[in-house]
């Protein structure tokens, strides 16, 4: 098979994480018979440099001529203070997230048996969970204001509305997961409080109807919060609304050890997905061969998976990414004091020997 890629590689340690990805995919095409089209595409900081705005015109069409896409990450304090939408990075994560129509983000949150002491909890049950967070509506979306006041000053407010469509088909998404791995599904919302939570429940309410082998709970917000740090192994799939599944998806990640670790997917249902590991640009060590790339290489896992349906080259990845870190190989996030530590080039290429 032929698959057509669109490589936004970004800003910082992106295009250095996503070289490795890259090669990683060469190699599963070479062990499995695929071929694989790349294109590249500028975004983010770099393209607010190069043309003057974060998401060029054309980009969702380039990206919509591909099979998957594959971001490396965006941003960066250079462009962190305009109070121009067009020269701000974020504008164009949300920019492509909805003109994609990908309303679906997984995060998984696993802790690598080889990390087990990485661990900052104390945790005897393991962890292994998928986050399903909403994407494309909530207050990130909602109409934003600002305007003074006779008493109080400036104020500003932002709407977060849900409609009945967003909230159920992100709630299938959330039970058709479940029901492919362990049968269990938290939704969170804070509905003693909000109009859109209440409506949140409602509809997965009736949609547990429909999925009686799933196990189904509500749980409010801010506990949730808590439970993620007391007992993160009493999860399997929870799914949650945007601002929600923002905050609790980053929680998740540093229980496992390491943000350098995670990947995530955001998928729609017909347009091309989106994988890009959760972490950031990290500026401050780009181009110095110290990054990370396994979050970007497990993205790629999750491509073949989701978009690609190739379970066996998905499962060939993540299987080399433990066997390296079995043998004991860490980059400087996920080192321990006095541990030897390799950049970002050596555990790209010790990965895709063991492929």
């Amino acid at each position: 098979m032929n698959y057509k890629i669109a490589l936004i590689k970004g800003d910082g340690i992106g295009p250095e994480v996503v070289g490795e990805a890259v090669k990683v995919m060469d190699a599963i095409g070479e062990k499995f018979g695929h071929t694989f089209e790349y294109t590249d595409i500028l975004m983010g900081g770099r393209a607010i440099d190069e043309v003057g705005k974060s998401y060029p015109d054309g980009t969702a069409e380039k990206c919509k001529a591909c099979d998957a896409v594959l971001l490396g990450a965006v941003g960066g304090p250079k462009w962190g203070h305009s109070t121009d939408p067009d020269k701000r990075p974020e504008t164009a994560l949300l920019s492509i997230r909805k003109d994609l129509g990908l309303y679906a983000n997984l995060r998984p949150a696993a802790l690598r048996p080889a990390l087990a002491e990485s661990c900052p909890l104390k945790n005897d049950k393991g962890i292994d969970l998928m986050i399903v967070r909403e994407l494309t509506g909530g207050v990130y979306f909602g109409k934003k204001d600002r305007y003074t006041t006779e008493d109080r000053g400036e104020e500003a407010s932002d709407l977060m509305a849900y409609s009945e469509k967003e909230i159920e088909r992100i709630g299938r998404r959330g039970f058709e997961l479940a029901r492919l791995r362990g049968k269990k599904l938290v939704s969170v919302d804070k509905a003693n409080v909000l109009e859109t939570s209440r409506l949140w429940r409602q509809i997965m309410h009736k949609l547990g109807s429909e999925y009686p082998d799933v196990q189904y709970e509500d749980v409010l917000v801010d506990n949730a919060a808590m439970q993620l740090v007391k007992d993160p192994g009493q999860f399997d799939v929870v799914v949650t609304e945007n601002m929600f599944g923002d905050i609790l998806s980053d929680e998740a990640s540093m229980i496992t050890g390491s943000i350098g670790l995670l990947p995530s997917a955001s998928i729609g249902d017909t347009a091309p997905g989106l994988y890009e590991p959760i972490h950031g640009s990290a500026p401050d060590i780009a181009g110095q061969d110290k990054a990370n790339p396994i979050a970007t290489i497990l993205s790629v896992a999750m491509m073949f998976r989701y978009s690609f349906d190739l379970p066996t080259e998905a499962k060939a990845i993540e299987d080399a990414v433990d066997a390296v870190l079995n043998e004991g190989w860490r980059t400087a996030d996920i080192a321990k004091p006095g541990e030897e530590v390799i950049g970002t080039l050596k555990m790209g290429e010790l990965i895709r020997a063991k492929l």
